[in-house]
């Protein structure tokens, strides 16, 4: 199956060598601007906003697609654990309106302290073990 095509869309004009894992559903691709080494994308090939514009069973796809993905970079990069995570809609700090999940290694070290993971997206609400009881 391809990519179902969307004029103007950076996702549906993925270059061929990016692409290092697929199904039936969706690809897998190098991230054109990497956080960590081996933050790969999920990308379903047809083209829409959020992953939730999908039937259930596409996204039951994807998801599996992301356990590979984060099993292949288990393989070739030995990380120490993942952030995996969707910026759904433009508030999410979506910027390419074409649905993709982010598979981002991460590795000891990379920040002075990691606690709090995802949390960090809204900072002030981020460190809760900080707050008074």
């Amino acid at each position: 199956m391809s990519l179902q095509m969307a004029e103007d869309c950076l996702f549906c004009e993925i270059d061929r060598e990016h692409l290092w894992l697929d199904n039936e559903v969706g690809i897998a691709l190098w991230d054109a601007y990497p956080v960590s080494k081996g933050h790969a994308l999920v990308v379903p090939r047809r083209h829409v906003a959020s992953i939730y514009d999908l039937p259930g069973c596409d996204q039951h796809s994807l998801w599996e697609l992301v356990a590979a993905a984060r099993k292949a970079l288990l393989e070739k990069f030995s990380p120490n654990g993942f952030n995996i995570g969707i910026n759904d809609g433009l508030v999410a700090g979506q910027t390419v309106m074409h649905a993709h999940i982010h598979v981002i290694p991460r590795y000891t070290g990379d920040v002075p302290d990691p606690r709090g993971g995802v949390r960090w997206v809204i900072p002030e609400a981020a460190a809760y073990w900080e707050g008074s009881s």
